[in-house]
């Protein structure tokens, strides 16, 4: 039977140490900071900022959510991120995409001060993260480090191959790998023959976006398969693709009216030495690196 790596657990564990973390710095009179933008009311994202909120206040974290309106413009915009930069209770900034049309998202996303940028998103920290320097590397790429080394799998001299080539997933767990010295293949839509290479993997990470990209064909058996994706599903043809005869996802789907299914064919996970479920896997670990950043934030900040 393939052994489920569970990220809940994980996560838990990390935002632990966040906490004694926080105490610590209590004691220096220092409270790690973290300011989230959201912009209009998208209900997705309001969502996951209360989560982010609530975490905050859990670990000890100051937490503040500003919430600009829907017809903001990006020299607003700008000028709030200019004013959370020269905030000294703020650690941390997170813009909460997607944003607007009207806002240019990559001139937003580059005026974060780098210090504080604990999405890791900014061209500075993407160059000391490839360089190897010390840098606050994106939540979920972070993420999947720590499962990876917290369940014992080892990477180093393994086969790592990543599908997917973004800046916030894909790039960013290519390099991490590579740091723990994987030998690391980067994949994507375009690739010929994916296949070939995906069976190739030791550590398999899907991060492109797609539900069920990941066939069974595409695994080599007992391979760590790192499913990053989320995806909603609401059709009918659709999830009798995915999960006909499984009476629990039935349920779920009869409830809601959709599931959530990764970008791994479930029926690939069979095949897994190792896997990360969705729900459940990489998720969890998001949050809880934002919170290990932003405290991170904080100590480099003071050159703590």
């Amino acid at each position: 039977m393939p052994r489920i790596l569970d990220g809940a657990a994980i996560a838990a564990a990390i935002k632990q140490e966040v906490a004694e973390e926080v105490k610590l710095l209590a004691e220096q009179g220092i409270r790690p900071g973290l300011a989230v933008v959201l912009v209009g009311h998208v209900a997705a994202s309001e969502i996951y900022v209360r989560g982010k909120a609530q975490t905050c206040a859990e670990l000890g974290i100051f937490s503040e959510v500003v919430t600009p309106p829907e017809t903001v413009t990006t020299q607003e915009m700008l000028d709030l991120v200019a004013s959370l930069n020269g905030r000294e209770d703020i650690d941390g900034i997170l813009i909460q995409l997607p944003l607007p049309a009207q806002v240019d998202t990559k001139a937003l996303l580059d005026a974060v001060s780098p210090s504080k940028d604990v999405d890791g998103l900014h061209p500075v920290n993407a160059g000391l993260l490839q360089a190897g320097r010390p840098a606050l590397a994106p939540c979920t790429p972070a993420g999947v480090i720590e499962i990876l080394k917290r369940s014992g799998i080892a990477i180093s001299g393994r086969h790592a191959v990543v599908v997917g080539r973004s800046d916030l997933v894909g790039k960013p767990a290519a390099i991490l790998l590579l740091h723990q010295n994987a030998t690391v293949t980067i994949c994507h839509s375009k690739t010929q023959k994916l296949g070939e290479l995906t069976r190739q993997a030791d550590i398999l990470v899907a991060a492109i976006g797609r539900p069920g990209f990941i066939t069974p064909e595409m695994v080599s058996p007992g391979a760590t398969i790192i499913d990053v994706g989320i995806n909603r599903i609401a059709s009918r043809e659709e999830f009798d693709r995915f999960f006909a005869g499984d009476q629990k996802r039935e349920a779920t789907f009869a409830k809601r009216g959709s599931v959530i299914v990764g970008d791994v064919h479930p029926k690939a996970f069979e095949l897994a030495g190792a896997y990360t479920p969705v729900p459940g896997g990489v998720g969890p670990l998001t949050i809880a690196m934002l919170m290990a950043n932003t405290v991170r934030a904080a100590k480099m900040r003071r050159g703590l």
